[in-house]
């Protein structure tokens, strides 16, 4: 029996989604289990260790309850941007990543901490909702559709209001949704149904 066949990308989709989901409670156990340890390499704006925060920010979080608020979009979402192309959708995230962590670093509040995988969230659903634009794509605009039916109603998140809640995380992320859509979008010139 040969065993060298590709798995679908769906599996590895999940599989990955599903090895990041469980790292992020992993990581909290142990910060719980340290004191909270962990929680110092948030994203600690314009001072030089918090840059550390734009590595690690967005795999911490402040509790269970912050981890057991992220954990369903992380993995709906996460397996959704994986699911059209590991690749690329490990390149979004990175892009999404890393604009969310220098944004907060740069206009955050001083003497604040951000972490959490909701700028990743806020990345994610900006980003599936534009790719099936830039890509003509519908199939990937029914499914950004979709995405913004489900989740679009957070995006008010992106605003200043709700005292401990980063909306710096959640604007850059969104900023990073936009620009990984711009990145890693490659019009595709396949079967699928393309915006003519």
């Amino acid at each position: 029996m040969d065993d060298t066949r590709t798995r679908p990308t769906w599996q590895t989709a999940g599989r990955v989604t599903g090895f990041f989901v469980v790292l992020l409670w992993v990581l909290e156990i142990v910060d719980t289990a340290s004191g909270h340890s962990l929680d110092q390499y948030g994203v600690h704006p314009r001072t030089d260790e918090g840059l550390a925060g734009v590595v690690f920010a967005p795999a911490l979080h402040f509790g269970f309850d912050h981890l057991a608020s992220n954990t369903l979009p992380v993995a709906v979402l996460g397996f959704l941007t994986l699911v059209s192309g590991i690749a690329r959708g490990v390149a979004a995230t990175a892009v999404i990543w890393i604009v969310a962590g220098l944004g907060v670093w740069l206009v955050g509040d001083a003497h604040s901490n951000h972490a959490g995988a909701s700028s990743l969230i806020f990345g994610w659903i900006v980003f599936l909702v534009v790719r099936g634009f830039i890509n003509r794509s519908w199939s990937q605009v029914l499914v950004g559709v979709a995405v913004l039916f489900v989740y679009g109603g957070v995006l008010w998140g992106v605003l200043p209001g709700q005292p401990g809640v980063s909306w710096e995380g959640h604007l850059f992320g969104a900023i990073g949704g936009v620009a990984a859509a711009q990145l890693v979008g490659v019009r595709r010139r396949d079967n699928d149904l393309a915006l003519r």
